[in-house]
């Protein structure tokens, strides 16, 4: 008798604990500053090591500062601080994929000192670790064992890509600038869909675009540009399941102002990188029983999990806040900017049939108070749940969510109530854990004993297959149907089954 052990590979996704590190940053504006107005913040990775237990990873987080000097005049700074940190996890081994997101949940400025400032950022840590492990299951050509095969689908991961491709994007003011304060690029994926050996990802990239005119009025402006790129991915194909995330590169953005007769020509150049991972969905042959009809056997199943990768949904919201100004504050006479806006995604899940997503917005807003003629910077913290109808065959279902915040408005009332609203775009992935099991092992026990009769009758149950009989008794299935052959299995009523047994050896 002889078994032989193969493999088949699925795939499982398992989130790894979030966690919370700190980066200091140390910014020189090359300028006198007087006063911090606005702070923009987004935080990216750049690369990871997998080790066994551990994921090392690295990366940078931007920051543009708008500040205004000792003569009232507002400039701005940009830099990139480094940052590392890691996951460890008994479940991680070499070789491992890894999906990680950070995300700036608070940043303060420690101290300004002449043109040197110091922020100390308050990250989050998240990230979903894509695993490729072994089933073992069982097979056998022996002619003693009896077996029934079976076919199961398993969910497995053909691979991932990482493509930087460049969004050119331009739009005309017909007035003349006299400086671009900042440029903030975000990009939301709108469609993910698989071909044979790519993966096609579409979006688009929404830019602010802050600047002070030549009558020194603070204006804002918003440019939309649509792409749709292909990400080459061997093995994928039409029927795979493909995911995707993109982040701008905000530190390689390029800003070109081109002035005209009437006005000026702003264009952009913002680097985009997209990453694709793909699944498929296969069948499997396995064991489903076995016996022999010679020995006992001992049969061991191992059950596995692994994740089914489902569908995306896209969606907009909006969301809405307020706040009243502190009464030692100065009080409002005249909003001269919204500064950075900047979104940290807190939680995501599903309940009921929709797809949740809580958060927090937090917006800088410049004002002129005429009793001091000094500008002054207030913080506006929205908190906010948005939910979406997400059709998920799945219960237990988990979301991955990716979002931007865009045109943003604050408007003032009564010099002290700041009212705001803005859009959200939402990108939430869904997948699901599935539990299935094989028979990962048999051992032969001892000979089964032979028969000493030459005739048996059975008394079998309604509802028995042969198989159930033919495995009861310790002999071939089709032997039950060929000594019985008016008998019509699964039984539809109990039955007497007759075996005629032939002497061994």
């Amino acid at each position: 008798m002889s078994f032989e052990m193969n493999n088949f590979t699925v795939v499982k996704k398992k989130r790894l604990e979030k966690s919370q590190f700190n980066v200091e940053c140390n910014i020189d504006a090359n300028a006198q500053i007087d006063k911090i107005l606005s702070i923009c913040h987004n935080a990216q990775v750049e690369s990871a090591e997998i080790l066994n237990g551990v994921v090392n990873f690295s990366g940078l987080l931007d920051i543009c500062l708008l500040y205004s000097t000792p003569d009232g005049k507002i400039g701005t700074v940009s830099s990139s601080c480094p940052f590392t940190s890691k996951f460890e996890d008994q479940n991680i081994q070499v070789g491992d994929k890894v999906g990680i997101k950070v995300e700036v949940g608070d940043c303060k400025v420690d101290s300004v000192s002449n043109s040197s400032v110091k922020l100390s950022c308050q990250c989050e840590q998240s990230g979903v670790l894509i695993m490729c492990r072994d089933v073992q299951n069982v097979s056998s050509g022996d002619d003693s064992i009896c077996v029934k095969d079976d076919e199961i689908l398993v969910n497995t991961f053909v691979g991932e890509a990482k493509e930087t491709f460049v969004v050119e994007s331009e739009v005309s003011i017909k007035e003349q600038i006299r400086k671009i304060l900042f440029t903030d690029s975000q990009v939301a994926i709108k469609s993910v869909e698989s071909g044979s050996n790519f993966v096609s990802v579409g979006g688009e990239v929404i830019t602010r675009i802050l600047y002070l005119t030549e009558n020194d009025r603070f204006e804002a402006s918003y440019v939309t540009e649509s792409f749709k790129e292909e990400v080459e991915l061997e093995g994928v194909t039409r029927e795979s399941i493909s995911d995707a995330e993109a982040v701008v590169k905000r530190n390689s953005v390029k800003c070109e102002v081109e002035e005209l007769e009437k006005g000026v020509n702003i264009k952009l150049t913002i680097p985009v990188e997209v990453k694709v991972c793909a699944y498929d969905e296969r069948s499997e042959r396995v064991i489903k029983d076995l016996y022999s009809t010679e020995k006992v056997l001992q049969i061991s199943t191992e059950s596995f999990d692994m994740t089914k990768t489902l569908s995306y949904d896209t969606f907009e919201a909006k969301i809405d806040g307020s706040l009243s100004l502190d009464a030692e504050k100065p009080i409002v006479d005249k909003i001269m900017f919204v500064g950075a806006t900047n979104l940290c995604v807190t939680n995501s899940y599903l309940k009921n049939g929709e797809v949740y997503v809580e958060g927090i917005t937090k917006t800088n807003v410049v004002y002129l108070n005429d009793e001091t003629n000094s500008l002054h910077s207030v913080l506006i913290e929205v908190p906010f749940v948005v939910s979406e109808r997400a059709n998920v065959p799945c219960e237990n279902a988990q979301a991955d969510v990716c979002a931007i915040i865009y045109d943003v408005d604050v408007v003032v009332k009564k010099g002290r109530d700041f009212y705001f609203d803005a859009k959200l775009k939402i990108k939430a992935s869904f997948d699901c854990d599935v539990v299935s099991a094989v028979i990962s092992g048999v051992q032969e026990q001892e000979s089964l004993e032979e028969k000493d009769c030459a005739i048996e009758v059975t008394f079998a149950k309604s509802g028995q297959t042969a198989w159930d009989i033919a495995k009861g008794l310790g002999v071939r299935e089709e032997l039950i149907y060929l000594q019985n052959p008016e008998v019509v299995f699964p039984l539809e009523k109990d039955e007497n089954i007759i075996i005629y047994y032939q002497k061994r050896g």
